[in-house]
């Protein structure tokens, strides 16, 4: 009997196989749903270097209007105020990863094809190394210098007027089991994200996302974290009324949320890290670091080299045709946004769209 089957590299599955893996690495991601083209996205996709070659993206960040206004008659003209735009860059790079197959024993003795589960197997390879790069960034997790697992781009730690420690502690490395999550963080990382200004050097508003006509942020918060502020009756008391925020069916942001409160929306995410201590640069396992998060947390990028997809698709043979290899790889980036003053002074520079919050954060007591 014929059988039809696609050999190494044939065009038509190349396609198939580097869209299904684009598909499959996207839906298994945790930070798909904050991923948007728009100025409102959580993480907004660059896709500049997906029509020109290049390996950096510079790219405006928009400021929230602060100003007055004029009432009634006075006159507007001359009063007018400027728009403002910060610049960021990111970078992008190649990674790449591949599974081989024993040979073609190996292949005879399971009943489905390797092929198909070499491209499962790097999909959740894909996902996971995206999920870790988001998440090293927006927690400013310094104490991970490769690149391989911060989006190729280096990892800046939270700027001065972004960063808040439960307890009264002003470093990682002074939290201990009495710093605990807890709601009312919630509401200070809000109110220092919506009291920043550019006049007091402290960089300008974190923005809200404008969900359904209601202002919103997104917080994410350690397993660990999530597990302490659940216990509290704080928590308990909020829960016994309906979730806040209107009507949530249907919207991605609310999918898996925590709840709902003072208009962030709260999510439990494994891979958020663990403190660093600031002298040292060293890990601290017992501290974790919650983000509050805005409009234009982060970027990402992918490169034109990818092709149609996200992801190139690449197979081999090797033993003279007994194994299989298989390479999944992509040309992106992603990087936290930092707003950088006009004068271009590092020194100055603060996270544009996050607010870390670093409390105490460890398995919970089994006895």
């Amino acid at each position: 009997m014929a059988k039809t089957e696609f050999g190494v590299n044939h065009p038509l599955a190349v396609k198939l196989y580097s869209k299904t893996l684009a598909n499959e690495a996207y839906r298994r991601t945790f930070i798909g749903k904050f991923i948007g083209k728009s100025e409102d996205s959580l993480i907004q996709e660059k896709v500049d270097l997906k029509k020109s070659a290049g390996d950096k993206i510079t790219c405006g960040l928009n400021v929230q209007l602060q100003g007055d206004g004029i009432q009634g008659d006075a006159t507007l003209e001359g009063n007018e105020e400027a728009l403002q735009f910060y610049d960021d860059s990111i970078m992008v790079d190649q990674l790449r990863h591949a599974t081989r197959t024993k040979g073609k024993m190996t292949e005879q003795r399971v009943p489905y094809s390797l092929r198909n589960v070499s491209k499962d197997r790097l999909a959740d390879w894909w996902a996971r190394r995206m999920d870790v790069s988001f998440f090293n960034q927006i927690c400013g997790y310094t104490a991970q210098t490769d690149t391989k697992y911060t989006g190729n781009n280096s990892v800046l730690a939270p700027s001065t007027n972004r960063h808040i420690w439960q307890g009264g502690n002003s470093d990682d490395q002074s939290i201990d089991s009495a710093d605990t999550f807890t709601l009312d963080l919630v509401q200070i990382a809000k109110q220092k994200a919506m009291t920043a200004s550019t006049e007091d050097g402290t960089g300008p508003l974190v923005r809200p996302f404008n969900q359904q006509g209601e202002e919103m942020y997104v917080m994410f918060l350690h397993d660990y974290q999530a597990y302490d502020l659940q216990r509290s009756a704080e928590w308990r008391e909020v829960q016994r009324s309906a979730l806040a925020g209107g009507d949530i069916k249907g919207n991605p942001l609310f999918t898996g949320a925590l709840g709902v409160y003072d208009n962030v929306i709260l999510h439990k995410a494994s891979r958020i890290t663990n403190g660093v201590n600031s002298s040292s640069g060293a890990a601290i396992s017992t501290v974790k670091r919650a983000v509050l998060c805005g409009a234009q947390s982060a970027m990402i990028a992918f490169g034109s080299e990818n092709g149609a997809t996200r992801y190139s698709w690449y197979e081999d043979m090797f033993d003279y045709g007994n194994q299989l290899g298989v390479k999944a790889g992509s040309i992106f980036g992603i990087k936290k946004c930092k707003f950088v003053p006009e004068d271009d002074s590092s020194t100055n520079a603060e996270d544009f769209g996050t607010v870390v919050v670093s409390t105490y954060g460890a398995p919970a007591a089994t006895s």
